[in-house]
């Protein structure tokens, strides 16, 4: 019986889990979507609700800027003073039109490239950070990779159009999803972030000369759904629109990121598909607490060592197993259709001697195909190896039961 126990949950380990959401009956067809490229994440945990196209490789214009955003927000001060260069201040539309020489504020340079996506305030940035635009680049380039982007490769703080002998300025929306993530969920610098992002508009003056700027917020998503917070458009001639942002209602946060969603005349496009997404992740999803999910390793019950030291000669010889519960992902949403699983992998055979708190295997929490949460299993009990001297105890121990008797 416990040998057939085994086997089951080795299959169980192994088998293939349930399909992605999107292929769901009230998931969005990709035909729905004006974008190219389309992802809709959960914004606790990292899954991904939905994609499509979500891990090709795409320009992605000013939505770049989130990660200059977070990267000026870690490594500066919101009171450092920036001085525009002659680079900056040959920056192309849009701009906020600094000239060479001028000094700003680092708070009022975030609001400027966040709210008006101003490019001349990001290469003034960047520069301030990292001492030239290239330099910056590489360093927003480890960052990607830090987070865990697979595919993204920035060559500007802004976003234009780009290539260099390494490639072209792209993410994918699967990258550019994980970016937002990190800069409203994860960075210690997160509050900072979604304060400047959600911010309406804005006034602030140029350090010696006191000349007056007012920006609006081009963010126009955040006046369109209950509970979005934060978001960044962009546009170029090669990426058109794109738009990543992030909703919170009823405890829940997505954030959606999408690329190549449409050109000229289609400036409203990337609202539409933004809607269409982020209510298939209200309507559809609910919160699951890993916590709350049952590990019943008293189905597999304890585990057979062969040529253990037991209570007598002949009696069988089991080490108890437990779990050792780790820190992680503590909830994640669900499509009403998915399942979380639970499976295990127990080394079946054991040979004396077994060690207490050796390694018995693991449990596994998924679902679709991603491992949410693995646990490791762990003996409970030492069992020596029979050896000579528990022999003659045995024998000697039979021996007195027979004179007793």
């Amino acid at each position: 019986m416990l040998a057939l126990l085994l086997c089951i949950c080795q299959l169980f380990a192994d088998a293939e889990i349930v399909c992605y959401a999107n292929n769901y009956e009230n998931a969005p067809k990709e035909t729905e979507l004006y974008a190219k490229a389309a992802v809709l994440m959960d914004a606790d945990s990292g899954r991904i609700l939905y994609t499509k196209n979500g891990t090709d490789a795409m320009a992605n214009a000013s939505t770049t800027k989130i990660l200059t955003c977070i990267l000026a927000l870690e490594y500066s001060q919101p009171d450092a003073v920036l001085t525009a260069s002659s680079r900056a201040a040959s920056a192309p539309k849009v701009h906020l039109g600094m000239n060479a020489g001028q000094r700003f504020y680092m708070l009022d340079m975030l609001h400027a490239l966040m709210l008006e996506s101003y490019n001349d305030c990001a290469i003034a940035i960047a520069e301030h950070i990292a001492g030239s635009v290239e330099d910056f680049a590489s360093l927003m380039n480890q960052k990607a990779k830090d987070i865990g982007c697979k595919d993204t490769y920035f060559i500007t703080p802004n976003g234009l159009d780009a290539t260099n002998e390494n490639g072209f300025h792209h993410t994918t929306a699967s990258d550019l999803a994980l970016l937002m993530r990190y800069c409203v969920m994860q960075s210690a610098k997160s509050e900072e972030f979604r304060a400047i992002t959600a911010t309406r508009s804005y006034t602030f003056c140029e350090i010696d000369s006191g000349r007056s700027y007012t920006l609006t917020n081009r963010n126009a998503f955040l006046d369109m759904m209950s509970g979005a917070f934060s978001g960044k458009t962009g546009f170029t001639g090669n990426a058109g629109y794109c738009y990543v942002g992030a909703l919170t209602q009823n405890d829940k946060t997505y954030i959606v990121a999408l690329l190549a969603c449409g050109w000229p005349n289609n400036r409203t496009y990337k609202w539409a598909d933004s809607k269409k997404l982020m209510q298939y992740g209200i309507n559809n999803f609910e919160k699951v607490n890993l916590n709350d999910i049952e590990i019943e390793l008293e189905k597999i019950g304890n585990l057979l060592v062969i040529n253990g030291q037991g209570n007598s000669i002949g009696e069988p010889t089991y080490t108890g197993i437990e779990v050792e519960r780790v820190e992680g992902v503590e909830e994640v949403l669900i499509e009403k259709e998915e399942e979380v699983k639970v499976s295990y992998q127990i080394k079946q055979k054991w040979e004396a001697p077994v060690e207490a708190h050796t390694y018995a295997g693991k449990v596994l929490i998924t679902l679709e195909d991603v491992i949410l949460r693995e646990y490791t299993i762990v003996t409970t009990d030492q069992v020596p190896e029979i050896d000579y001297a528990w022999c003659v105890s045995m024998v000697f121990s039979i021996f007195m039961k027979g004179i007793a008797i």
